[in-house]
């Protein structure tokens, strides 16, 4: 399908556009945004989390599925975001099974890692979008500043920790979780 020129997308045009490429996007009050491809450090950061989290959740002993940049979370009715990395609970991977991979309730935990054309993106417009529909953690990993941000969801709006050079994350999520920002912001 085509994104329809001069009118905005349905979310139902959406789960079927496919523009014959391998580009993601996003659905933004009805308009795609295309995704740029991640840099080099972006990607392994964002590999790094993955199998930390993974490793966690297995150690836990949690029935949750850690998912990269392949799960989009539907926070409003044409608006769907695509994080670097989501932690899907069972009920929400049996959800998507056999549907288009956008959840529909909040995801435990989201992580967006910054590269410079989303500053405003991650900071902004899906801070308040993930507080919106209730997201309980969202994380921001930024190597441009140096720093995670862990917000958690608190009576509809996010309380903010920042975590810079030194110090080790705190995750209501995964309060055993020993991660310091220079492990995050510097993978091997």
């Amino acid at each position: 399908m085509e994104a329809p020129a001069g009118r905005l997308l349905t979310y139902e045009e959406y789960l079927h556009y496919d523009d014959g490429t391998d580009y993601r996007h996003e659905l933004v009050d009805g308009v795609l945004e295309r995704m740029t491809p991640a840099t080099g450090k972006h990607g392994r950061i964002v590999r790094f989390l993955l199998f930390c989290l993974q490793e966690e959740v297995d150690r836990l002993a949690r029935n949750w599925q850690v998912r990269q940049s392949e799960t989009g979370v539907q926070t409003a009715l044409r608006r769907v975001r695509i994080p670097d990395l989501c932690i899907l609970t069972a009920q929400q991977v049996d959800d998507i099974e056999n549907t288009a991979a956008v959840l529909q309730t909040p995801p435990p935990l989201v992580i967006e890692v910054v590269s410079p054309e989303s500053v405003k993106r991650d900071y902004r417009f899906k801070r308040s979008e993930y507080a919106g529909f209730g997201v309980p953690e969202y994380w921001i990993v930024d190597p441009i500043e140096q720093k995670v941000s862990v917000l958690v969801w608190e009576e509809g709006f996010y309380e903010e920790a920042i975590f810079q050079a030194g110090q080790e994350i705190v995750s209501p999520t995964f309060p055993d979780l020993h991660l310091s920002t220079e492990r995050i912001l510097n993978p091997e």
